[in-house]
């Protein structure tokens, strides 16, 4: 059976910004890791959360975040948009680190968690057809 393949997002926050990846089961969590050629493994969801996002470089100082989101509960629409928000501020978070940004200002901020939550959300409505 092969790997499922990976959907990589619009990165429009800033380029290069990370690639940016919704997985819905290990399977997927796998594929995009081995895609970028990470070898550590760590779990799909952190242990006791419904979702993570995972943050690696891949061999070429590539960076890409992960959001791994259980799949497998009976969520409403609303707890499902919340979470990826929630991991929507991980993702800018880590990507203001990564870039030595200290204190973005508020709208800079605001658009970012909100184009990055919109791809998500997006990419979970389009699977969930």
């Amino acid at each position: 059976m092969s790997a499922p393949k990976v959907k990589w997002l619009d990165r429009r926050i800033a380029r290069p910004g990370p690639y940016l990846a919704l997985c819905l089961s290990e399977e997927e969590f796998h594929a995009a890791l081995a895609h970028l050629r990470i070898l550590d493994r760590p779990p799909f969801v952190n242990p006791g959360a419904d979702a993570t996002a995972h943050y690696c470089t891949n061999p070429k100082g590539e960076s890409a975040c992960l959001v791994c989101l259980r799949s497998d509960s009976d969520r409403s629409g609303v707890e499902i948009a919340g979470l990826l928000v929630h991991e929507a501020v991980h993702v800018w978070q880590e990507y203001a680190r990564t870039i030595g940004e200290t204190a973005p200002g508020s709208e800079q901020e605001a658009y970012a968690v909100q184009c990055i939550a919109q791809e998500l959300m997006q990419a979970y409505a389009d699977r969930i057809k």
